[in-house]
């Protein structure tokens, strides 16, 4: 079989930000985030057009996220949306950011990705993941326990779902019409994920900007283990994390609230809930260790001006030697993350299509 990958370009690290920024791929995640006041379907719809603007400003892909029984978050099936992305666009890769291998059959997450290249050849992205259910109800309802998520498991996981592409699984089984196809993989790097991506010699994602030294490490890893394989012939880095860009530095802070808010109220609630304005936020009494989550949330992101958001990418890029940026950011304005969106483009100098 022959290499069953994206063609990767090599990626030069030069001296100035107008260079390093424009010989970085730029591509955006998003999770479909509710909103207080508005509907869980209204959510996917606002995920399916925002691709649409997103490959008319020339961003390289657009990634959808599983999560199961979270209030804040209405994308529960990532083929699915991905599906729906995919035939609302022409260009932009659509992909999963990602499936989280634990929760499903090796055999069946093959077959769905068979089934989206087979109607949307050259455009569908496997981004794997090994996460489970946040809660024990959760849990319960998909059928596993914390320890689905072991990474030894992950990994042998992993080498079963590819398999099926190559028409190699110890099964028997044929993952139809997925054998041959030459779907992309990546995978999503938590805790030992850079370790299994560069064992399995696949492409690696890996965030984010808030813990900078752990994610260069784990990059550092990643290069150093690396074994080339069908899939890939070089490692193939893509970081990952929040990006706010507006006129001024407080408008950029402002977009990142909504979140910093939401996952403030998660850790002190137990719930993740819809993202709140960011005006109704300045106004909450909150307690203490609310006060300290909050704040914590809005350090540590990439946000201000388009200079500001420049010189900071030109950073991170050359820190990392990354040759993709995977924008994860996520607000109650939607108008407001287009118009990052908008600037960011022209700071990497995107190709309108």
């Amino acid at each position: 079989m022959g290499r069953v990958r994206e063609s990767l370009r090599s990626h030069c690290v030069e001296t100035t930000v107008t260079t390093v920024i424009e010989t970085t791929r730029f591509s955006v995640l998003d999770r479909s985030r509710t909103r207080e006041g508005h509907t869980g379907p209204e959510a996917l719809r606002d995920t399916v057009s925002l691709a649409q603007d997103l490959e008319r400003l020339g961003y390289r892909r657009l990634w959808v996220s599983e999560h199961h029984g979270v209030p804040g978050v209405a994308g529960s099936a990532p083929t699915v949306l991905a599906a729906a992305v995919a035939a609302a666009t022409r260009t932009i890769r659509v992909g999963t950011g990602g499936v989280m291998l634990p929760n499903h059959q090796p055999l069946v997450v093959a077959e769905q990705f068979g089934v989206l290249h087979s109607l949307f050849p050259g455009r569908i992205d496997m981004g794997i993941g090994r996460s489970v259910g946040f809660t024990d109800g959760v849990r319960a309802a998909l059928g596993r326990d914390k320890d689905a998520a072991d990474a030894a498991d992950f990994a042998g996981q992993l080498d079963e779902l590819l398999a099926f592409f190559t028409g190699t699984s110890s099964t028997r089984a044929h993952a139809r019409p997925s054998e041959g196809l030459t779907v992309p993989p990546y995978v999503l790097a938590m805790g030992e994920g850079a370790s299994i991506a560069a064992r399995a010699g696949l492409p690696m994602v890996i965030g984010d900007f808030r813990g900078r030294e752990k994610m260069l490490r784990g990059i550092d890893r990643y290069r150093a283990e690396f074994r080339p394989s069908a899939w890939a012939d070089e490692p193939y880095v893509m970081i990952s994390g929040t990006v706010a860009v507006a006129g001024s530095e407080p408008e950029a802070r402002r977009l990142l609230v909504p979140e910093a808010w939401s996952m403030a109220y998660s850790r002190t609630h137990g719930t993740f809930p819809p993202l709140p304005p960011a005006e109704r936020v300045s106004a909450l009494e909150m307690t203490a260790k609310e006060r300290e989550l909050y704040e914590s949330g809005l350090r540590g992101h990439i946000a201000g001006t388009e200079q500001q958001v420049a010189d900071e990418l030109e950073t991170v890029i050359k820190e990392s030697g990354a040759q993709e940026v995977l924008v994860t950011t996520s607000t109650y304005d939607r108008e407001g993350l287009l118009e990052s969106y908008r600037r960011l483009a022209r700071i990497a100098r995107l190709s309108p299509v």
